[in-house]
């Protein structure tokens, strides 16, 4: 996958059923006896998502209350935010939109329709690329099939060595889909740098043998939060740098955020982890664009690798900086 001005790919991770808004965020807003999440519709009107129903009345309560928006928005069909929400990622830089109904059901019945709702109603919103997220190997089948490629190619979140991620291969190869593929192993989670790369290396072996084109892979070594072990955003920089080495021409990502998970100014550490995953060899991520700034990353991003000799002659720096004057 390329984009404009072959600078970073940005996946946008807010839509998906897991996110939350604490009770006492100033977005929680009090209106016509309706309680929710304030915001700011594409037309500029004022509105609220109703989540009346689900906030518990007691103020005290409602503080430690993490309110579950996307997964809200989705139960009422509430079209102004769910646009908003898939939109106002792509306004703020996102060329792939992650979406994910796994917390909407324990059956997985009613997650194939919620799947395929979404797909078709997210391809309403955006011609971006939307990529189809789960556990569970079946919902992301019953996403593609929702599809509509003719609008836009999909992308699967994601494939690895667990055997029932496998078949995803010629999945992505039917769909003609760009193909994530995360770290985890057969067993279970990596639990180091070397681990991660011998995991990823096998699946570039299986993707190999699948046909998948080395433009549509996007490796995924793992990021978990560094609140949880000390040593665990070395073990994904240093996997970074080793699949770099290895697999030059493949995108590298990783779910950014969940470094910060459980930390204070989660925006301050964001932005550090992102600026060494791109000095790892990272040229993807994972994040919230409102949160952290794409256009931030892409101004690091061409000028480190103009700085290192990588961008021979500075010739893509040169193309970027002249880009943003005829924008200006």
């Amino acid at each position: 996958m390329k984009v404009d001005g072959n600078g970073i790919i940005v996946i946008g991770e807010n839509f998906n059923s897991t996110r939350k808004i604490k009770g006492s965020s100033p977005r929680v807003v009090e209106e016509n006896k309706k309680i929710g999440v304030g915001y700011v519709d594409l037309d500029g009107h004022k509105r609220i998502l109703d989540c009346t129903d689900i906030i518990p009345e007691d103020p005290e309560e409602r503080k430690n209350f993490m309110i579950p928006h996307i997964a809200q928005a989705l139960r009422l069909n509430d079209m102004h935010y769910i646009s908003w929400a898939i939109k106002n990622q792509e306004r703020h830089g996102a060329h792939i939109i992650d979406l994910c109904v796994d917390e909407m059901s324990i059956y997985p019945e009613e997650r194939f329709e919620w799947i395929a709702k979404l797909v078709k109603t997210a391809q309403q919103v955006t011609d971006s690329i939307v990529a189809v997220d789960s556990s569970d190997s079946d919902t992301i089948y019953a996403g593609l099939k929702a599809h509509d490629a003719s609008k836009s190619r999909p992308a699967i979140n994601s494939f690895n060595l667990e055997d029932a991620r496998k078949p995803l291969i010629d999945m992505a190869k039917e769909r003609n889909a760009l193909l994530f593929a995360n770290a985890s192993g057969s067993r279970g989670m990596p639990q180091n740098a070397n681990e991660r790369v011998d995991h990823l290396t096998e699946c570039m072996e299986i993707m190999d043998k699948g046909g998948i084109p080395m433009e549509d892979r996007l490796l995924d070594p793992l990021v978990f939060p560094v609140g949880a072990g000390p040593e665990f955003g070395t073990h994904y920089l240093d996997a970074v740098k080793q699949l770099r080495i290895q697999f030059p021409d493949v995108h590298i990502f990783g779910g950014h955020s969940n470094v910060s998970f459980g930390l204070p100014d989660r925006k301050l550490i964001n932005q550090t982890f992102l600026e060494l995953s791109i000095m790892a060899g990272c040229d993807s991520v994972m994040i919230d664009p409102v949160m952290n700034d794409p256009a931030d990353l892409n101004a690091f991003y061409f000028s480190y690798r103009a700085l290192i000799g990588a961008d021979q002659f500075c010739v893509d720096y040169l193309k970027y900086v002249r880009g943003k004057i005829q924008q200006q």
